[in-house]
């Protein structure tokens, strides 16, 4: 692995500590990622996962994909983003990959990913893995965020199919709050599912909210 790629990530967790001890009006992103999310739910309603699909800035990926050989110029295959692929994932691990979960009000953890891989298309890189959930785990609400608490990364869900839920029970309902959507409901949200230290920050005000309502 070519240092430049784990200076790349690691630079991601340097930044990010800064940030949080800027004042919050200097706060800015860095990097953008679009992304797409699918909440996975086993027969019986258990949730049991959640995968992403995160497609990166021209910017960073140019810069990621620095040193990384491939056979044929301006074209990588799945093979050959593999080690940058299993760096991206490695490094996520000190930032929670992002993804905070509660059920019924109770915090969730994540296994380290699996099914993980890069798609380089059309000049975008995208990042695919899943989260699985360490213990699954039923809930009448499930509150899902992503985001950097840092705001050094900047999520924003895309315009179509943002959000899928595999297997959900046919009577749960599905709320998504972008950023400045609903602000009301996404400050009740955040203080009621995500105060106290597992997703704190500037960020905050910049979380992508989904909820699955079951009864």
């Amino acid at each position: 692995m070519r240092p430049v790629v784990r200076r790349l990530l690691g630079l991601l967790g340097i930044a990010a500590a800064l940030v949080f001890g800027a004042v919050a009006a200097e706060a800015h992103p860095h990097v953008w990622i679009t992304a797409k999310s699918e909440v996975i739910y086993a027969p019986d309603g258990t949730v049991t996962g959640v995968r992403h699909a995160w497609t990166f800035d021209e910017m960073f990926a140019t810069y990621a994909l620095q040193g990384t050989e491939s056979k044929t110029k301006g074209v990588y295959t799945r093979e050959e983003l593999a080690p940058l692929a299993q760096t991206n994932v490695e490094s996520l691990k000190e930032f929670a990959y992002f993804t905070f979960a509660k059920a019924d009000g109770k915090k969730q953890k994540f296994s380290e990913p699996v099914d993980y891989y890069l798609e380089y298309k059309d000049t975008a890189l995208t990042l695919h893995f899943t989260l699985p959930a360490k213990t699954p785990f039923k809930a009448k609400q499930l509150s899902l965020e992503v985001f950097d608490p840092s705001f050094f990364i900047d999520f924003k869900y895309a315009d179509k199919d943002p959000i899928k839920l595999t297997g959900v029970p046919a009577d749960c309902k599905m709320q998504f709050i972008r950023p400045g959507d609903g602000t009301a409901a996404a400050q009740k949200l955040g203080e009621q599912n995500f105060a106290g230290g597992d997703g704190g920050g500037f960020g905050l005000m910049f979380a992508n909210k989904i909820v699955v309502d079951c009864p």
